[in-house]
């Protein structure tokens, strides 16, 4: 459908309508719509169901991975990624049309389970910004450092985040830290100086016993 075109009729003749729009928009969208037989469903991470509520079938349907392109977007929602869904269960049939996983997300937890995603992915890529940065700096190539911290994705994926954790802000060795803090741009103190304290706070973490997220 005209992203500009009208909206009215978009439930008629069809089974399921997608509201792919900013999450301010989903609410004027969805009640732009004439209610017919069709699922309408919202596609945002943090939003609750409450904008689409006012149609007799209703839900969410919200991939949990990067799309930073349609071209890399059209392979990974067909790759069998992790999609959290809500309402009308038509959204978990989506899911299982796209050979995907399903989880369930309540409308209290959304925005809880939106940062977790952007913390996940968003975070993680500026922080991998960061690596850029001081590789090419220091004169060694990124993908050195990249493939180091795949190792790192790795081991949090197979013994949990605290068993993996490794480096001088695991073992105490403050002599270490304050020589990075030296070495360092002034610039890219803020958030090494952020890092390295939940790197320590997962330390303790590791010495008090097994992470409790992995299961035998």
């Amino acid at each position: 459908m005209d992203r500009l075109g009208d909206v009215t009729a978009a439930a008629a003749d069809v089974e399921v309508v997608l509201i792919a729009t900013p999450d301010r928009s989903i609410g004027d969208i969805a009640s732009a719509i004439r209610p017919g037989p069709a699922v309408v469903l919202h596609c945002s991470g943090a939003t609750g169901l409450g904008p689409v509520s006012g149609h007799d079938r209703y839900g969410s349907i919200h991939p949990l991975m990067a799309l930073p392109s349609p071209e890399i977007g059209a392979v990974r929602l067909a790759a069998g990624g992790w999609f959290a869904v809500a309402g009308d269960l038509v959204a978990t049939e989506l899911v299982d049309v796209l050979g995907g996983r399903s989880f369930f997300v309540a409308d209290d937890k959304r925005a809880l389970y939106h940062a977790t995603a952007a913390v996940s992915a968003n975070h993680v890529v500026a922080l991998l910004g960061q690596v850029e940065r001081l590789a090419w700096q220091v004169g060694v190539p990124v993908q050195a450092f990249l493939d180091m911290a795949q190792g790192s994705l790795d081991d949090v994926e197979a013994h949990g985040a605290a068993s993996a954790l490794t480096g001088p802000a695991s073992r105490g060795d403050h002599t270490t830290l304050a020589a990075h803090r030296e070495a360092l741009p002034p610039s890219e103190l803020e958030l090494y100086d952020s890092l390295v304290s939940a790197a320590q706070q997962l330390a303790t973490t590791k010495r008090l016993g097994p992470d409790p997220t992995v299961s035998n």
